[in-house]
């Protein structure tokens, strides 16, 4: 049964507590509860035309320290609400960033092998890697066109730049410092990099193919995480791990507002008007009014959750 706006269901992955949850959209209560998960369980991909989400393990570490690095790609019937099948995806290790491109395919990265695996979810088989030029490639986005992908090498303070139709390497862009987060503009054109020592972001300009400027986060006192841009692609929003605390900006950077929210906000979902956050810190998510710009509220969700969506 659909809750309002076609929605049917939501779906948050507790990295803390090494659980998938589902959601009661409307009430946000929590209904069911999914264990037996190695850890640790990171990222989301939610195809809801398909009724399936995908989760990583990515291992009992963190991006650095991950000394027993998971292989497996996790399969969740949203539907049935149960933990369906795993993608082996051995020989690559510590898949962390997964998003479905505009061929059909999912690209997911590995981390400690360094490569970009493409899935095909027809089959739920691994039909390819490319490799990503850097052991530290933690994160990627992919361009709307499906032609780029961008992989955030954090300590190299590099950004890897993919062919993705002919699966190949074709170069790396240089950032100021090390980053821990990226976005693409949904043109393509731009490319948002997050610094790991100040909260600042790098933006590339990927025609030129070259770091062009630096963004002070506003109201942000420490380093921030992940950026993402709104679906229609208007607004930048940024989590801030280090300060609880999350930024909402124009694509252009101006009129930026910094918004408290739960201990330690991780990612977040552009849901309508409403953007929702998962703080992995206490085990709460966090509701912000997009056009207004202002916290809405917030719910008790797992042990910490860090990934959050709707279908």
């Amino acid at each position: 049964m659909t809750v309002g706006n076609g929605v049917r269901g939501m779906i948050a992955v507790d990295k803390m507590g090494a659980k998938i949850l589902f959601i009661n959209p409307s009430t946000y209560e929590t209904e069911t509860v999914l264990e037996g998960f190695q850890r640790t369980v990171h990222e989301l991909l939610v195809m809801p035309e398909r009724g399936i989400a995908y989760v990583p393990i990515f291992g009992d570490g963190i991006h650095g320290r991950n000394p027993n690095p998971g292989h497996t790609l996790c399969v969740i019937d949203l539907i049935a609400r149960k933990h369906l099948a795993d993608i082996d995806l051995r020989p690559y290790i510590a898949p962390h960033t997964l998003r479905l491109a505009a061929d059909g395919l999912i690209y997911v990265t590995c981390e400690n092998s360094a490569v970009v695996a493409v899935i095909d979810p027809k089959t739920n088989k691994v039909i390819d890697a490319i490799q990503s030029g850097s052991t530290n490639g933690h994160r990627l986005c992919i361009t709307n066109d499906g032609q780029r992908i961008y992989t955030d090498n954090e300590e190299d303070a590099t950004v890897s730049v993919i062919d993705v139709p002919n699966r190949k390497l074709v170069g790396k862009i240089a950032v100021p410092r090390p980053i821990a987060g990226i976005a693409v503009s949904g043109d393509g054109g731009t490319v948002i990099t997050v610094s790991d020592e100040q909260p600042v972001l790098f933006l590339i300009d990927t025609t030129a193919g070259r770091y062009t400027r630096e963004v002070q986060l506003e109201g942000i006192p420490k380093p921030a995480q992940i950026a993402r841009y709104s679906p229609d692609g208007r607004l930048v929003a940024v989590s801030s791990l280090n300060s609880d605390m999350v930024s909402i900006m124009d694509a252009s950077f101006g009129a930026q507002a910094a918004i408290p929210v739960g201990s330690q906000p991780m990612d977040f979902c552009f849901h309508g008007d409403e953007l929702f956050v998962g703080c992995q810190g206490d085990g709460s998510m966090h509701i912000i009014d997009i056009p207004n710009r202002r916290h809405k509220g917030s719910f008790k969700a797992g042990t910490g959750c860090e990934s959050v969506g709707f279908y």
